[in-house]
């Protein structure tokens, strides 16, 4: 498949790999900040691989495995509630508030609804007059932009039953606040590609020149992520703090304009909590003034449900996973008293979980990237 089979080449992989290990003096420690890229890694064996030569950190780069907790009690009460839908992607069914999950609450008779975009939450709420409509809009930059739309939207057909219970972070912040805090061993950075193709990856520039490392933009691939921890090493070695942009297919220096411009007209920057962090400073959106009238929290007022999410109390130890202070194999509960099907925290449950990547691949033989139809099979067997 064109784009895809290129960047799964079994032979291009070894290259790389050998370049890697050519390159390096010594292990390096780099983090890769999205969850997407942390599967990868595993799926395909990377890590492993690589273990001898680079240290792999797994960042906080999973927008569901960092929703405040009572973010989803209030979502919860929500569904609960006479006369109001809540609208959600699938993937925050599952994960547990302080007690329990919004799939509990279904199960107990709340109304929720599973959508695939913001603006099928518009049409929800559109169809249905007499139910007030709520989506949970969770996400990084990369679906920020679909909830403004859909603000926006919303505001053009005079809705008065669709609101916006907003939960959407910021990733840079976090990194910023990796690099401060205490023991932090983070070298260098893999960011995440699809947070870049909207902010583009000359928002790092600042980034860089504070805490003089390299920022490498990635895909998702093999390749993509051996050529980013390749390019990284080499700016390592040569002592370069740059941002460099490995994944130019996706990701522009300015990004995506249309995007922003939409995020900037709907919302504005803002202190937010992060489950096990506690509150990153400019870490999150809120919805400005003139589209109040779309914000759940006027509607409908929670005074606890911004509490700061670093007080809640878990077994789950997933602030140390997040932080990349602990790796998901290394805690006590892993694979016992937590999995996919009975997880204590969102790691494991999230598609894009630390926690989920280790159940799934440390469990069983990591893939294999499948050959490119130009290598032969006597030099995939070489």
């Amino acid at each position: 498949m064109k784009y895809v089979d290129e960047f799964r080449n079994s032979k291009s992989a070894r290259r790389l790999v050998e370049d890697i290990r050519r390159t390096a003096t010594r292990r390096w420690v780099l983090m890769e900040v999205c969850g997407g890229q942390t599967h990868s890694l595993l799926r395909h064996g990377i890590e492993e691989e690589l273990r001898d030569t680079v240290e792999l950190i797994h960042g906080p780069g999973c927008p569901v495995c960092v929703t405040p907790a009572d973010d989803i009690n209030f979502a919860q009460q929500l569904a609960l509630r006479d006369g109001v839908t809540l609208a959600s992607f699938g993937d925050m069914l599952r994960v547990p508030g302080n007690q329990r999950s919004l799939l509990d609450v279904r199960t107990e008779g709340g109304r929720v609804r599973i959508v695939y975009s913001p603006l099928d939450a518009v049409a929800l709420a559109q169809k249905n007059p007499d139910q007030h409509v709520v989506f949970f809009a969770v996400g990084f930059e990369t679906t920020a932009p679909a909830t403004a739309l859909a603000a926006l939207q919303a505001c053009e057909l005079g809705l008065n039953n669709f609101s916006l219970l907003v939960s959407h972070v910021r990733v840079q912040p976090a990194m910023k606040a990796l690099m401060t805090a205490p023991g932090n061993r983070v070298e260098g950075f893999l960011a995440a590609g699809h947070v870049c193709t909207i902010t583009g990856f000359d928002s790092y520039r600042e980034f860089v020149e504070r805490f003089r490392i390299p920022v490498v933009v990635t895909g998702f691939e093999p390749i993509d992520l051996l050529e980013g921890i390749r390019d990284c090493i080499q700016h390592l070695e040569a002592g370069h703090a740059v941002v460099a942009n490995q994944y130019e297919r996706s990701v522009r220096r300015d990004g995506n304009e249309f995007a922003q411009n939409a995020v900037n007209r709907v919302y504005q920057i803002e202190d937010c909590p992060w489950r096990g962090f506690g509150v990153i400073p400019d870490g999150g959106y809120r919805l400005r003034t003139e589209f109040e009238q779309f914000d759940t929290r006027a509607r409908f007022p929670f005074d606890e449900c911004r509490v700061i999410a670093s007080n809640e109390k878990t077994d789950c130890p997933a602030a140390d996973v997040l932080a990349g202070r602990l790796r998901p194999n290394e805690c006590p509960h892993f694979g016992t008293r937590c999995a996919p099907d009975s997880p204590l925290g969102a790691p494991m449950v999230s598609s894009e979980g630390a926690c989920a990547a280790y159940f799934r691949y440390r469990t069983t033989t990591p893939e294999k990237m499948p050959q490119n139809s130009s290598v032969s099979p006597e030099e995939a067997a070489t």
